[in-house]
């Protein structure tokens, strides 16, 4: 039986010009496509063009892969031949989550998955200290504890390797880092591009380094927030997905302020994995559009 909650996405970006959404409407008229959700934009910095198509499965006579088979010569003449995807919700979604010892983003993405509220399977959890095990565990969720020796990128190059081959085992839609404090070398970086989420604070003004919060007590700040971004061989440079902030003000203590900046971090990372399993980010240069 066919399933009416079931769809395809179509998402790409192109260079802008008139007749786009003809094209892409009179395609799937053609075909009986039954749209439930469209959104555009149009960057007149870049002249370029954006779209997310939502069509219903069931109204197609065919399924996503004979879909992205057909698309394939609309996105040809429309100039998006690398820049397109068509998604089927259908197919379960994968993810790997990279930690270290901080918990508050790994707890509240494994709460949000076994209640339902994020619908993805966490296929591991991958750890550089061990602390963390017993709550992924507990989700009947595989961990798996991969030592970092301090020191140079040349001595945790065995490391990176065991994790590259524990995460590609899963071939997952997204790697999650989660408070994971290990700097992706280039070419996790390349082979992981715009699947590798990363969450990290941001301070008006931002500091770097050791103990942020403690600096941010120091300098009486008024904000706190965070950024979750795709991950780039430009170390926290990536492709924005989604910020957020919080007010501070004098009578917040250290511990206020680093209570309140992991909330912001937790919420900040589980709406940019959200949109990201959505298909709802399109990636131009070193800026998105988040439908």
């Amino acid at each position: 039986m066919s399933n009416p909650e079931r769809r395809y996405v179509i998402s790409f970006g192109c260079p802008d010009r008139t007749g786009i959404i003809a094209r892409i409407s009179g395609f799937l008229a053609e075909h009986g496509g039954w749209i439930v959700e469209a959104a555009y934009h149009t960057d007149p910095d870049t002249g370029w063009f954006f779209t997310r198509q939502v069509v219903r499965a069931d109204s197609l006579p065919f399924d996503a892969a004979e879909l992205r088979t057909r698309f394939a010569d609309v996105a040809k003449s429309l100039s998006a031949e690398s820049s397109w995807q068509v998604s089927d919700t259908g197919e379960r979604r994968r993810a790997v989550i990279l930690v270290s010892k901080a918990g508050h983003c790994l707890y509240d993405l494994l709460g949000r998955v076994a209640s339902g509220e994020l619908d993805v399977d966490v296929a591991a959890v991958i750890g550089n200290h061990a602390s963390l095990g017993d709550i992924t565990r507990a989700h009947g969720i595989p961990f798996h504890h991969v030592p970092f020796p301090a020191g140079d990128a040349a001595a945790k190059a065995p490391a990176f390797a065991e994790v590259r081959k524990l995460v590609d085992e899963h071939d997952p839609h997204a790697v999650v880092l989660a408070r994971f404090m290990q700097v992706l070398p280039p070419e996790l970086c390349e082979a992981w591009a715009g699947r590798a989420l990363n969450i990290h604070h941001s301070f008006l003004p931002s500091f770097v380094g050791a103990r942020p919060y403690h600096q941010a007590h120091a300098r009486g700040v008024k904000l706190i927030g965070a950024t979750c971004h795709y991950v780039t061989a430009d170390l926290d440079a990536g492709p924005i997905v989604d910020q957020d902030v919080i007010r501070v003000d004098h009578g917040d203590s250290v511990e206020d302020m680093v209570r309140k900046g992991r909330d912001i971090e937790k919420v900040t990372l589980a709406r940019g994995l959200r949109w990201h399993l959505e298909g709802r980010v399109l990636v131009h240069g070193n800026r998105t559009v988040v439908f």
